[in-house]
């Protein structure tokens, strides 16, 4: 696994990942998987792709995620920001 990807996910992380974080995460998963730190021209669209489609994944997997203990309330609070982060995500797309 690529050292400089760090977990997301409560309590590793003290607060909710922030977009930045996951697409951070994404972008060094594509950097390693590619073997390019920047990719040429002709692979810049195939590799932005690739960390748009990454960084969604990521999002879905850490929305999904239950936490053992977080209460009902917190759960539904989770879900609410998540879903405004989706929103603001597809008008930013």
């Amino acid at each position: 696994m690529c050292r400089s990807i760090k977990t997301l996910r409560p309590p590793v992380l003290p607060e909710e990942a922030t977009e930045e974080d996951i697409r951070a995460a994404a972008l060094q998963y594509v950097r390693k998987v590619s073997g390019f730190r920047a990719p040429a021209a002709h692979n810049r669209e195939v590799f932005d792709r690739a960390v748009d489609a990454i960084a969604e994944a990521t999002a879905e997997l850490l929305d999904g995620l239950e936490i053992r203990g977080q209460t009902a309330a917190g759960r539904q609070a989770d879900n609410r920001q998540a879903d405004n982060r989706q929103a603001d995500s597809r008008q930013a797309g």
